[in-house]
């Protein structure tokens, strides 16, 4: 059977799409915009060359933080078995591609993976986002799942009553970190949080 390739997408990933079951959600630090921009195209280069790592694995989308340093990668996966067949990968696994990167732009710093599934989702803002999302990380002090979901509850309710405000988003989707110490907040279209734009979408085919 031959390999599934790599295709390189303009779409965004679906959050809420039916058989996602976890959402792997990542930022590294790259010091500069130009490294950024570097950085970006070493992470497309690693993806591109490749088939695609594990039919497990729904897509992978990396995104250019405003700040001028920030990577944001957001990977969707049908379990966490697939996440570590990949990990575990050598020509096409996770340190493979990684090892790729880290030579073109030694010195990236991974600030963290926020391993979670996805709760909810509100839909009634308007506008298309234009390609940007937000990222809002809530903590909490010691796993409480109860508190993560009841949390997500009251921001959609906050939404509801919001609808009118045009800097809001157009969409959020609330990523419960599989430890229950953390709500991660995905604004597609604006809102409160670090800001992103849609640099590489990857996703996989057969064709």
């Amino acid at each position: 059977m031959p390999a599934t390739t790599t295709l390189s997408t303009g779409t965004l990933p679906d959050p809420a799409r039916a058989d996602g079951g976890l959402t792997f959600i990542s930022t590294w630090s790259t010091g500069s915009p130009e490294r950024l921009r570097a950085t970006l195209d070493a992470v497309a280069k690693a993806w591109e060359t490749r088939p695609w790592p594990h039919e497990g694995l729904l897509s992978y989308t990396v995104y250019a933080g405003s700040d001028g340093s920030t990577v944001l990668h957001y990977s969707q996966w049908r379990d966490e078995e697939a996440y570590q067949d990949f990990f575990a990968g050598a020509a096409n696994g996770r340190d493979a591609r990684n090892t790729e990167i880290d030579a073109a732009v030694p010195g990236i710093e991974r600030l963290g993976l926020n391993k979670t599934r996805l709760y909810r989702s509100w839909t009634g803002g308007g506008g298309d986002g234009s390609g940007t999302v937000a990222i809002t990380l809530t903590d909490f002090e010691s796993p409480d799942p109860e508190g993560q979901r009841a949390w997500s509850d009251r921001a959609v309710e906050t939404l509801d009553e919001g609808t009118a405000d045009s800097s809001g988003p157009y969409a959020a989707h609330f990523h419960l970190t599989l430890d229950g110490k953390r709500v991660v907040t995905y604004a597609e279209g604006g809102g409160e949080g670090a800001r992103y734009r849609f640099a590489y979408g990857f996703v996989p085919s057969k064709a």
